[in-house]
């Protein structure tokens, strides 16, 4: 079961090698399921038992399922579509030495860059063109190992070993091809996505790291694949989500683009994108606005993004009490200074949908003389102000295009979102919330 749901999670993140790539292949499931497509610039018409989902910018999408019966709150779930990697920079061809042509590239995200040397690369993300007098957008996927990052030896740097400190505009400049490859970059991607290089008017074009997922160890207990952050949790919410059954609540599946860079974006977490979905979701329904905060206070989120798992040789990174684990379950993920949004309510909540689920859970906690990072929860709720819980998957190298998890906790997330999402969280008083599965 566990190879199992790891060989489609490798094909769900080996088919999504952009954050757009990412949008479009949740949409392609939602189709298949039967959803339908709103635009947020046209009116919506919603009804009992109807199936819907909206995208905004091609690289975040919300998809949301009406029950047929009286509508409790939201029962939301939000990920992200991006990782950390290079952005090609417009222009990007860069001769050197007379001999070789290289690309220009800048930093996205904060990534762990010594990885990103010396493994095949190409490129994905997006063309604007022109066509039938409008500008539309075309993904783009160069599928074949097309760049490389190369290491200078260690005969002409032997302090290589001692420590790096890397420069993106001259260290991490990735080598394209020989002389004879001047001029030819643009023409090869319009190729790529099937249209003329004169009908292109923009692009969004990332690196991606080419190695297939591993499944490892001596037991087969490890996997390892780029974008696991934050695509393993974007993964096991839309699986769960499709799996569920009707609830008491609204189920709404997110994802957003630009995690990795703030999501101070249209697209990102901290837009209006699930205000404002939330809000057409109630007006196409004929709620007012008073019944739409109402809805708010019986409602519950699920910020997933994974979590940092103890490292085998740097224990002592992690918190003394607080040890997650790969394969020991979801990590429910805690901050004092609200970094992460888990409190005492949201956590108890969380930890009975794991009970039911019959699925382990472990806790995270920076080391209180160390710095984390932020998520999703607190970010997204300065527009949309519902309980959160801060959770996500344990794993090792993070934000390296190559990254390592457990092979049982995708499993356990998937199970986990089942029930949240065929579940409503009442709030019936000061402090107080029940928790409602199906029909209840």
């Amino acid at each position: 079961m566990s190879e199992q749901l790891t060989r489609e999670l490798f094909d769900f993140i080996e088919e999504s090698p952009s954050c757009f790539h990412a949008v479009e292949s949740t949409r392609k499931q939602l189709d298949g399921a039967g959803y339908t497509q709103l635009l947020e610039s046209r009116p919506w018409s919603l009804v009992p038992g109807g199936k819907y989902y909206v995208v905004r910018n091609g690289s975040s999408l919300i998809a949301f399922r009406i029950p047929e019966k009286e509508i409790c709150g939201f029962q939301i779930m939000a990920s992200h579509s991006d990782s950390p990697s290079f952005k090609i920079k417009e222009n990007p061809e860069m001769e050197a030495e007379g001999h070789y042509v290289k690309l220009n590239v800048e930093k996205y995200g904060g990534m762990l860059m010594s990885p990103w040397f010396d493994r095949p690369l190409s490129v994905a993300g997006r063309l604007m063109v022109r066509e039938d007098g409008q500008i539309k957008a075309k993904l783009v996927n160069v599928d074949r190992d097309l760049l490389m990052i190369p290491n200078l030896a260690i005969h002409m740097n032997r302090e290589a070993n001692d420590g790096m400190k890397y420069n993106v505009q001259k260290d991490l400049l990735p080598l394209y091809g020989d002389e004879k490859a001047k001029g030819s970059f643009a023409a090869l991607i319009a190729e790529s996505a099937g249209v003329s290089p004169e009908a292109v008017i923009g692009s969004d074009l990332f690196l991606y790291n080419r190695m297939p997922g591993s499944i490892w160890g001596a037991n087969r207990e490890y996997i390892s694949i780029g974008k696991l952050d934050d695509l393993q949790c974007a993964f096991s919410s839309l699986k769960g989500f499709l799996e569920a059954g009707e609830g008491g609540s609204i189920p709404v599946h997110c994802v957003f683009d630009n995690e990795e860079v703030g999501s101070g974006t249209r697209q990102g977490a901290a837009s209006t994108f699930l205000y404002d979905t939330l809000a057409n979701i109630c007006e196409a329904l004929g709620k007012t606005m008073m019944e739409y905060r109402r809805m708010l206070a019986s409602s519950f989120m699920l910020s997933a993004d994974n979590a940092q798992g103890v490292h085998p040789n740097y224990g002592e990174k992690a918190c003394p009490t607080n040890r997650p684990y790969l394969n020991g379950g979801i990590v429910l993920k805690y901050s004092a200074n609200q970094k992460y949004t888990t409190d005492g309510i949201a956590a108890a909540v969380f930890k009975e949908i794991c009970r039911i689920a019959e699925v382990p859970y472990q806790n995270y906690v920076n080391r209180s003389d160390i710095l984390g990072g932020s998520t999703l929860g607190n970010i997204s709720g300065t527009q949309v102000a519902v309980a959160t819980v801060d959770i996500g998957l344990a794993q090792l190298a993070m934000h390296s295009p190559y990254e390592t998890a457990g092979i049982r906790d995708t499993a356990y997330l998937v199970k986990a979102a089942k029930v949240f999402f065929e579940s409503s969280v009442q709030e019936t008083g000061y402090g107080s919330l029940r928790l409602l599965r199906g029909e209840q």
